[in-house]
């Protein structure tokens, strides 16, 4: 039977590193993101590297009814796992940042996660088995000033996921949060977020820590030490300090 992964946001940093490793596991891959040319040319790399069925699937998840769209486009394809990698953020004070934008991100980073989730999840649980991987962040476990709604949406995904693993324990569907702290990708760039390059791990790591906890179907992954440390911290501090570091540091 085909092995088919679905990877949102499949055009750069983590998403793509995680289609590579995907396809060098033998997966067929299928690579969502906007950027059709960046898409097209990770899709005959992985195609020449590891001989596997690579699909490309061009599609804004900005765009209310992109979910809808997504899952009939792939009605026939049997989706055994689904990667919400997709995302963006955005930095400065929400007073004065522009709302549009924001409303945006709650689009990309939350609503189109959880219907992609709730779509795919259906068939998965027919066939009895399959596997959720969703990208959070470190990010969720404080608030983040000047970073507020990338924040928040991220501690929602952790919140999700961990909420959907607990109920979907013994139907042979697992959800994995990967929930990875600052990495080295264009997102720091695009959102405009100042950050300290010491601090981050590489794109390739975060996505093979990601992928073996997926499956070893763990419901949390936290790569790197400094992270995993930095999260303890954060949950059992008060929040008046975690938030005034993370201000600090962007």
């Amino acid at each position: 039977m085909e092995n088919w992964a679905l990877i949102t946001g499949a055009s750069a940093g983590i998403g793509h590193e995680l289609a590579r490793v995907f396809a060098r596991k033998g997966s067929d891959v299928i690579l969502l993101a906007r950027n059709e040319a960046r898409l097209n040319e990770l899709a005959a790399e992985l195609r020449s590297a590891h001989r596997v069925q690579v699909m490309v699937l061009p599609r804004d998840l900005a765009q209310p009814k992109a979910a809808a769209e997504i899952f009939a486009a792939l009605r026939e394809t049997p989706v055994s796992v689904l990667v919400n990698n997709a995302g963006f953020g955005s930095h400065g004070s929400f007073a004065t940042t522009d709302l549009a934008r924001q409303t945006e991100m709650m689009q990309v980073n939350m609503t189109a996660l959880v219907e992609l989730t709730h779509l795919f999840l259906q068939p998965m649980l027919v066939r009895g088995s399959g596997r959720i991987l969703n990208v959070a962040s470190t990010a969720a476990f404080q608030p983040g000033p000047t970073v507020n709604i990338y924040y928040a949406s991220k501690a929602f995904v952790y919140s999700f996921s961990y909420a959907l693993a607990d109920e979907l324990a013994g139907t042979g569907i697992t959800v994995t949060a990967l929930c990875p702290g600052m990495t080295r990708t264009e997102f720091f760039e695009r959102a405009h977020i100042p950050a300290r390059s010491w601090l981050m791990m590489d794109a390739r790591t975060v996505a093979e820590s990601g992928y073996r906890g997926m499956v070893r179907g763990r419901r949390v992954v936290i790569p790197g030490l400094l992270n995993q440390v930095a999260s303890f911290c954060a949950r059992r501090v008060p929040p008046r300090l975690t938030s005034a570091i993370v201000r600090r540091i962007h």
